[in-house]
């Protein structure tokens, strides 16, 4: 495979192929179709109706009306009321390989998210080895993933104190934005940006016209936070405060203002910043905000001393704070809603809340773990899929991703809403058997999921072939 010619056709942020997606395209299907998909429960941008989707070299060729003949020698799967949603999109994987591929590599990582029905993913640039920070990085990045995949893979960049004359070159090789910390990452190749950084970034970022995606806590808030060591989460708890996160918040969005930057909070866990994030989107502001199924269906009561599988950073917070994020959902504020899977081996999560690594292990759950959660709280599968497919896929600029609309890439998971299962560590793809779900009654099973037309994952099984490609921004 031609990874650059197969992937150049993916547009990245601020490009449109301009492909219409009106009811007039819906009806476009013509007689080479291959493969059609029936359900009763179909998730468009529209509507959640039933329908046939049709299939045709790896593209949605049509949406038709659910009782429409297929075309002669169309392959034709028939979901009954199973749901058929879009593939979900997950910005915010870290997958570990190369160098630490004993945490996480790219055939375990894919063939979690494949099972869990995510048929993108962009891969983080650091805890790798090495960071994604050069095009040399990527390079190895991409040498590690190559023919390796069982869905789609594209990468961020790293923006470091000591590479902003590397940010151009990894723009113009297909990066699709740029990850900074503005508090220690954890490892010591991948240091944070103090504010005089943070402003040459953000300035430097968006003169490239590129997206800066931002872990935001304030270093000052943390070093003045009580410490933490040993097994109480309540000690953790304090020692991460939502002042820390909101005080990055707050400086991330002044540079946004002085430099025109388009800026991404990552994983927000303080819903004491949804003011402000507000009114800056408001007043013109280019930002945008994810969180994490963690800290919408985990709380701080819950969490057992000792149990460092639920430690990450920022932390997961108490109840009232997890029902101010679900509102900051409803209203907009945040857009979307992905993994941060951070995984380690078994070993680095140690008991030990001031020492453990800091990430929580959900790519294959979070479908399952979030619909849970919102099926509770009033929501709809359209709203997931907008928040795990449609708004990650608009962040990254994958125009072909996050829709079953015409012209799209026929990416679909297929879940049975209703059922449940508990999950056990062991049945789970990813490289380590640590979770903080261990053990969680889910609603949602996915039954199959599906890349470009090919199903990849059939009731928890993945296809042994790896079939998925390397994206890049173009």
């Amino acid at each position: 495979m031609d990874e650059r010619r197969d992937q150049s056709t993916e547009r990245g942020p601020g490009r449109s192929t301009g492909r219409g997606t009106g009811r007039g395209a819906d009806r476009g299907a013509g007689r080479d179709v291959e493969l059609v998909l029936r359900s009763t429960r179909v998730v468009t941008p529209g509507a959640v109706r039933p329908a046939t989707v049709a299939v045709t070299r790896g593209r949605i060729g049509g949406v038709l009306p659910y009782d429409e003949p297929p075309p002669p020698g169309a392959a034709v799967e028939d979901l009954g009321d199973d749901v058929l949603l879009p593939g979900l999109v997950d910005t915010h994987v870290h997958v570990n390989d190369p160098g630490r591929s004993a945490w996480e590599g790219f055939p375990a990582a894919t063939r979690a998210a494949a099972a869990g029905g995510v048929t993108t993913l962009l891969d983080m640039p650091l805890n790798s080895l090495p960071p994604t920070t050069t095009v040399p990085g990527l390079h190895a990045k991409r040498a590690a993933a190559r023919s390796r995949v069982h869905t789609d893979v594209g990468f961020w960049g790293g923006a470091l104190p000591t590479n902003v004359a590397d940010l151009g070159p990894l723009h113009e090789a297909g990066v699709f934005g740029f990850k900074s910390f503005l508090s220690p990452s954890g490892v010591e190749e991948f240091p944070h940006l103090d504010r005089a950084a943070l402003d040459t970034v953000a300035r430097e970022v968006a003169g490239l016209g590129a997206l800066l995606i931002v872990h935001a806590e304030d270093p000052g808030h943390l070093e003045r936070a009580p410490r933490c060591g040993g097994p109480r989460y309540a000690d953790f708890l304090a020692s991460r405060p939502r002042a820390a996160e909101n005080e990055a918040v707050g400086a991330l969005l002044a540079a946004a203002r002085r430099h025109g930057t388009r800026v991404h909070v990552l994983h927000l866990s303080s819903a004491e910043a949804l003011p402000a994030l507000a009114a800056a989107r408001a007043d013109g502001v280019r930002v945008t905000v994810e969180t994490c199924p963690h800290f919408l269906t985990l709380t701080a009561e819950e969490v057992p001393d000792g149990a460092t599988e639920f430690k990450c950073c920022p932390p997961i917070r108490e109840a009232a704070n997890q029902d101010a994020l679900w509102a900051g959902l409803a209203e907009g504020t945040i857009d979307c809603i992905v993994s941060d899977h951070s995984p380690c081996t078994a070993d680095l999560k140690d008991g030990d809340f001031g020492t453990a690594w800091g990430g929580i292990s959900s790519l294959q759950l979070g479908l399952s773990a979030v619909w849970t959660a919102a099926r509770r709280r009033g929501h709809a599968l359209h709203d997931v899929a907008r928040w795990m497919s449609t708004a990650p896929a608009a962040l990254a600029g994958l125009d072909r991703k996050g829709a079953i609309a015409p012209g799209h890439d026929a990416d679909f998971a297929v879940l049975a809403p209703d059922e449940t299962f508990t999950v056990d560590p062991a049945a789970l793809h990813h490289r380590n058997p640590v979770t903080a779900y261990a053990g969680r009654t889910l609603h949602g099973v996915v039954r199959s999921t599906w890349l470009r037309g090919r199903k990849i994952a059939d009731r928890g099984a993945v296809s042994p072939e790896p079939t998925g490609r390397l994206l890049e921004r173009t």
